[in-house]
């Protein structure tokens, strides 16, 4: 979200279902064409996400969306995956899940990974717009704070989305490539994630995200004004390195 003026972050639509359907069919391509895009040596770079390589890390994306695709194969990668979460050191159950993901993976080919991904996203994606609006509105999610108790449908709409484009981030910090970055895509996805990190704490600030998927966004009056470009805030917002003063505060994706 490009734009000459500021915008109140308590004005910025948060994205609705129907608009989370089309965003992650978006995402799903410019993933892929990140991985087809991958060389040699890019696929075994260390990524800023511990244990993983690019290649791991792409495994585990692909590995999620066929856990989207069933429930049944949703479960067993978590019970898998719970022996291992202490085997890592881990603190959550969805660590175990991802390592399994990873794992199982590992002897496949990256032409294989993405030949998988190429068959299931668009197969995960529909799946995921099956889920039941009742069930969607269970709080069934304890996440990390500051977000806490959550409907499935914070997982289901965006959630598993902006899993994808965090590590397609990652990918492209680990290999030094640029990331494929819009206003209309990337730059609705960056403001939706202001919107919800700015309500998680009572603090005026000016954001002034720079980059084609930046933009700035106020909230409050006065506070501290912060000038970054808007994948280095993100890598912040995910933990991936650490900020200050406005900045001290995180949004698990």
């Amino acid at each position: 979200m490009t734009t000459e003026t500021s915008v109140d972050v308590t004005r910025i639509p948060r994205i609705t279902h129907d608009e989370a359907t089309a965003i992650t069919a978006v995402e799903n391509r410019k993933f892929g064409e990140q991985l087809r895009s991958l060389g040699p040596d890019d696929w075994i770079a260390s990524t800023d996400c511990e244990r993983w390589d690019v290649r791991a890390m792409a495994a585990h994306v692909v590995g999620g969306a066929a856990g989207q695709i069933s429930p049944r194969e949703f479960v067993r990668q978590v019970r898998t995956g719970r022996p291992i979460v202490r085997e890592i050191g881990a603190k959550h159950w969805w660590d175990g899940m991802n390592e399994v993901q990873v794992r199982e993976r590992s002897d496949v080919s990256t032409d294989e990974l993405i030949a998988e991904w190429d068959t299931n996203s668009e197969k995960a994606r529909i799946a995921r717009n099956k889920l039941p609006k009742p069930i969607g509105r269970l709080p069934l999610l304890n996440l990390p704070e500051p977000v806490g108790r959550q409907p499935l449908t914070y997982l289901f709409d965006m959630g598993f989305t902006r899993d994808v484009w965090a590590h397609r981030m990652d990918i492209a910090a680990a290999t030094g490539h640029p990331m494929d970055l819009d206003a209309t895509h990337d730059g609705r996805i960056i403001a939706d994630i202001v919107a919800e990190w700015a309500g998680y704490f009572d603090e005026p600030f000016t954001l002034e995200l720079t980059g084609p998927a930046g933009g700035t966004f106020t909230s409050g009056s006065g506070g501290e004004t912060v000038r970054i470009d808007a994948l280095e805030f993100m890598m912040i917002l995910a933990e991936r390195t650490e900020g200050t003063g406005l900045l001290q505060h995180t949004l698990p994706l």
